[in-house]
């Protein structure tokens, strides 16, 4: 049976996902603020599948706000940005089926798994579990990598996928049990992961703090 995933999230089919969606839209009343963390955290993998998402998030997200309806009578969901500014967005279009774009960035992620989890045992080997943000002390259990302190991860791998002729041309093998797609061509992969390596500057945040920057 085909499955649908928002973030680690799955469902077994994409209604099931929207019901999901739509349940925490009911939560709250217009105007007011997605509070709950495991609310929040879902919205903003939500917004990872948008065809605009970069557009959308801009210089990053605080928080969700439900927002007016659009049409009809239910309401929706807007972005309120770290500088303040606001957007709304379609939660119907994140449920679309994501182009070639968000696949191939999604299978960037994954294939970028090894030099984030090392660079995080490097820091706990190290004793330096703390935001390079805030100070805070972090949960070892719960790690946030982040891009923060550098280009953006989708800056980097829209460079990369310049330089191997377009997103087009980049091909990849079908999901795996983890989720996520893989290059078919694996020296590609290699090329990908060593150029991350070359230009990721990497960091610690918070849950709240990592949920609340550009990805």
């Amino acid at each position: 049976m085909p499955k649908f995933s928002i973030g680690p999230r799955t469902w077994p089919t994409k209604g099931a996902a929207g019901d999901a969606v739509r349940a925490i839209r009911d939560a709250y009343n217009v105007g007011e603020k997605v509070d709950k963390p495991e609310d929040h955290a879902l919205l903003r993998d939500l917004i990872e599948l948008h065809p605009d998402a970069p557009e959308k998030i801009g210089c990053g997200i605080d928080s969700f706000v439900i927002d007016q309806p659009m049409r009809g009578r239910h309401s929706g969901f807007k972005i309120v940005r770290t500088d303040g500014t606001e957007i709304d967005f379609s939660y119907q279009s994140c449920l679309s089926p994501p182009n070639h774009r968000t696949q191939v960035l999604a299978a960037m992620r994954g294939e970028t798994v090894g030099t984030t989890t090392a660079y995080f045992a490097m820091r706990a080997a190290t004793n330096t579990l703390t935001s390079d943000q805030s100070g805070t002390p972090l949960d070892a259990n719960d790690p946030h990598v982040s891009h923060f302190q550098g280009p953006p991860f989708v800056d980097i791998a829209t460079q990369f996928a310049a330089g191997a002729g377009g997103w087009d041309q980049i091909e990849l093998n079908s999901a795996t049990t983890t989720g996520y797609a893989k290059f078919k061509d694996r020296a590609l992969a290699q090329q990908w992961v060593e150029h991350h390596k070359a230009h990721a500057v990497l960091g610690l945040l918070t849950a709240q703090e990592n949920l609340r920057r550009p990805h």
